[in-house]
This record gives structure tokens, C-alpha cells and sequence, in this order.
């Protein structure tokens, strides 16, 4: 294939339709099903599904089939087949997947920006679900529309784009048995959900964290009669009535060592591959101290850890956030509140089981509470992370010559800290396959948070790249 040529069509695919379909998909509040639990009467969902299968139904893509598949009640997904080309296989399968559901608004969108409101500043498109991960059904069909258009030949692929990602693909595994048949055996996945280290190389996701979450509420005194949380005068209260929040500190303490952020439990740890190690040194190497200074922390602050052990902190390492609390505001009175409630979050190792660690993680906070207070842990659905076979020596070379060809720069390695349920079902399925685990999430580009942007230029590179991949892995006799 002539890289230079599939990188102008790329480039002006982008131009020419994409970003403006972009545009349009950012305006949809597709929220997905945990951030609404009215999808389907609202019609976010729906709108944006709409939104995308026209486009991709008008894709001039020979044998190109287009269908949204529909299981009861269950969020939809964009199901899509292309025939091998010009001579390409039909016996083996290459399985392209994204999402069109998005992450809930957040506070802090600077005032000339928000998260249903497109800005273009320069090569930065900002706005909701854009880079995270409306992109990647665009950016899949123009991949084999850009191997098509050379007349170079691919084999059979198939795109599956979900709408409940963001929620934990719960969904996802009754479609994949329900299209079984109709997936195959894929030997090769791409998936386009992921970040990249910056926005100067190929980035190849090797492994992702998994995560256990849940609610903690803690209960200090009986709700009034109508129910309601009690509350008592902090001068009359405070001393006798044992505070909610210094429950909530003893209870973590079982959890997590507050001077280093070390997890105590047992169940959320896992030995680290040398070879992953090895990767992340390479990345640090490569980022510097970019690792840690993509995040905006306040100035004089310093980060938790520096080079390759950050970069292992935030892919083989777990953490513990809260990520939510319905706490009084600042503007609440001087009462003792009798009960307050928490949002936890766990980020875990890939190999890690995220169910074992989810029950680890509720027998340690309901166990024997403090003062006898009312505990309990509402566990939400785990998800296990995943960690990348083995890579083939075809697709490292392929992955390399892509980005020589599309950055300029030789292609780079690296574990994610966030969680793709995708990965870790497919991984189970199809132990075979190998993974092509990329994406355009780079240095601020925020994703799940205010301000979060599409870097356009890595867009069309990672398109590109992904138009390499696909017609390299069609000239090989066998996998």
C-alpha cells in the first residue's frame, strides 16, 4: 500500500466529513445507561446510534452491510460487515470495535466550552465523547474505505460498535453470543478506545486495569419518621454521636496505607510481568516527565511517584478514589449528620479477579464497624482488566512501520489505567487473536472529565495507521 496516499485520504476524510459528523455526535447527550436511567424513553442513545448508522450505511465500501442489532430492552449496538477485497481471505476475520455512549457532564468546562457544545480550537476538538469514543466507527470504515481506494486487497472485517461501555458493557456479552455466528473467529481485534502516551507515536495499549467500585454508607443515627437522614446540633451532638466521617477514615484505614496509597488487601494485587516492566522504563524514556505533568496539579505540589514507577503505578498498581459523596455543601449548618454515604473506586491490576476483590473489599469495610454504626457496602459490577498476549513478531513489525509511516517515530508500548470490559471478554473467547489496542486519549485530553478534546491530527494519523495494519495483516500466508 502507498502510506503516503492513505494518509491524504485519511487526512481528508477528517476534513472533508468526519470532524463535522463529530461536531454533530458531541451535541447528542448520549449518556450512557448508568448516568440514565431513562435512555430509552429520553432517546439520547438512539439519536446518537441514528447519528452514526446513517453515516456509515453511506460509505462507498464494496459489500458494506450496515444493521443496528436490538436484544429486548438492552441498549443497542451498530453491527457491521465488510467481504474480504480483491483477493483477501474470508477465513479469517479481523473484529473492530468502539462505543457511542458517553460519561456524564461534570462540573469545570471552561465558559467558552461544554460538554454537548463542539469547539474547534486548532487541532483540538473539544466536547463529550468525541475522543472517548465516538471517533472509532468513523475512523474504522475510512480505514478499509482507505485500502479500498488503492485497490489493495484486506480480509473480511467486522465493526461492532456499543452503546453501554461506559457502564461496564453489561450488554455486551448477550450480543456477542447472540452474533456469534456471525463474528467467527477473529484473528486479529483492533480496538480504538484507548490513550496514547503523547501525540508523536503509534501507542499500543498493552494491558488494562480492571475496577471494583461500589457505594459505602455509614449510619450513626435513626432516620427521622418520614425517613429522612437524621441531624443533630454539632455543639450539642459532637463527642457523644460518633462523626460519620471518622468512621469513614477507620473504615478506609483497613483498606488503604494514607501515607503511601498502598492497598492492604491481599485480593488486589498481582505479580508483574518482566516484560511489562521493560515497557513501561521504555515509556517513561520516552515521556519524561510528561508521565506526570499531563495532569494539571496545582503548583508545589508533588506527584506519588516519577518515571517508570508512575507509569506502572497507573497500569499494574491499585489505587483507591472516592469518587462521589452526598456530604453536606459548604453552605450546610453546624449539624452531625446521622448518615453519609460514599463513592469508591478501585482501580486493580489486569490479572487481578475484580470479583474476588470486590468481596475482599466488603467483608474488610462491613466487618466489626466502629462504635457499632450501621456499614454497608453496595458493590457495584466488577470488571476485570485484561492483559495483552504475547505480541506477534508480523504485527510489532506492522505497528512499526505504521508509525514510521503516519508519525515520523517509532512505535511506543504501554499499559492503561482504565478499564475496557471489551478486551477482557474477547480475551476469553478468542485466545488466539492478537490486539491492536490504540487510541487518540493523550496528554490533557481529559477524557470522563471538563475540557475533554479529540486531538485531530493524531486522529487521522491513528486512521492511517490502522489502513497499514489492515492491509499488511491480509498479505500474510497464515496466523
Amino acid at each position: 500500500m502507498d502510506e503516503k496516499r492513505a494518509h491524504e485520504f485519511c487526512a481528508k476524510a477528517w476534513d472533508d466529513s468526519i470532524i463535522a459528523e463529530l461536531e454533530a455526535y458531541i451535541r447528542i447527550p448520549a449518556l450512557s445507561p448508568h448516568f440514565d436511567a431513562n435512555w430509552k424513553e429520553n432517546g439520547h442513545l438512539e439519536a446518537a446510534v441514528t447519528h452514526i448508522y446513517d453515516w456509515c450505511a453511506a460509505r462507498k465500501i464494496e459489500g458494506l452491510s450496515v444493521e443496528v442489532v436490538r436484544i429486548g430492552e438492552r441498549t443497542p449496538v451498530i453491527f457491521m460487515e465488510v467481504p474480504a477485497f480483491n483477493g483477501g481471505s474470508n477465513d479469517r476475520t479481523v473484529l473492530l470495535y468502539g462505543h457511542l455512549d458517553k460519561q456524564p457532564e461534570m462540573e469545570g468546562w471552561d465558559a467558552d466550552k461544554g460538554p454537548w457544545k463542539p469547539v474547534r480550537i486548532g487541532e483540538k476538538l473539544y466536547g463529550r465523547g468525541g475522543a472517548d469514543d465516538g471517533y472509532a466507527a468513523y475512523a474504522s470504515l475510512t480505514a478499509i474505505e482507505a485500502v479500498q481506494e488503492q485497490g489493495v486487497k484486506h480480509d473480511r472485517c467486522v465493526i461492532l460498535i456499543e452503546a453501554c461501555e461506559e457502564s461496564g458493557s453489561y450488554d455486551l456479552p448477550a450480543y456477542l453470543e447472540h452474533l456469534q455466528p456471525r463474528i467467527g473467529s477473529p484473528k486479529l481485534v483492533v480496538c480504538l478506545d484507548s490513550g496514547c502516551g503523547d501525540y508523536d507515536h503509534l501507542w499500543t495499549t498493552t494491558s488494562l486495569r480492571g475496577l471494583v467500585g461500589g457505594t459505602l454508607r455509614v449510619e450513626v443515627m435513626e432516620p427521622t419518621e418520614d425517613g429522612s437522614p437524621s441531624g443533630v446540633h454539632s455543639g450539642d451532638g459532637s463527642g457523644i454521636v460518633p462523626s460519620t466521617f471518622r468512621v469513614l477514615r477507620r473504615l478506609l484505614e483497613r483498606v488503604e496505607n494514607t501515607e503511601t496509597g498502598e492497598i492492604l488487601l491481599k485480593e488486589f494485587h498481582a505479580e508483574i510481568p518482566e516484560q511489562r516492566v521493560e515497557q513501561a522504563n521504555k515509556a517513561a524514556e520516552i515521556l519524561g516527565d510528561q508521565v506526570w505533568q499531563k495532569f494539571p496539579l496545582k503548583k508545589g505540589m508533588a506527584p506519588v511517584a516519577t518515571a517508570g514507577e508512575a507509569v506502572l503505578n497507573r497500569t499494574w498498581r491499585p489505587f483507591l478514589e472516592v469518587v462521589g459523596t452526598d456530604s453536606p455543601s459548604l453552605k450546610g449548618g453546624n449539624v452531625v449528620k446521622g448518615s453519609n454515604a460514599w463513592k469508591l473506586s478501585i482501580r486493580c491490576p489486569p490479572t487481578v479477579d475484580a470479583e474476588a476483590a470486590s468481596a475482599a473489599l466488603t467483608t474488610a469495610l462491613e466487618a466489626n464497624p466502629p462504635y457499632g454504626a450501621s456499614v454497608t457496602f453496595e458493590a457495584e459490577q466488577a470488571a476485570s482488566g485484561w492483559n495483552a498476549p504475547a505480541l506477534a513478531p508480523w504485527l510489532g513489525e506492522t505497528l512499526e512501520l505504521a508509525s514510521q509511516a503516519h508519525f515520523g517515530t517509532p512505535a511506543a508500548y504501554m499499559g492503561e489505567g482504565g478499564t475496557i470490559p471489551f478486551m477482557g471478554m474477547l480475551g476469553e473467547m478468542y485466545p488466539e487473536a492478537q490486539f491492536a489496542i490504540t487510541g487518540v486519549l493523550g496528554p490533557a485530553s481529559n477524557a470522563h472529565g471538563p475540557n475533554e478534546f479529540l486531538h485531530l491530527t493524531c486522529g487521522k494519523r491513528v486512521t492511517a495507521c490502522m489502513a497499514s495494519v489492515l492491509a499488511t495483516f491480509a498479505t500474510l500466508p497464515s496466523v
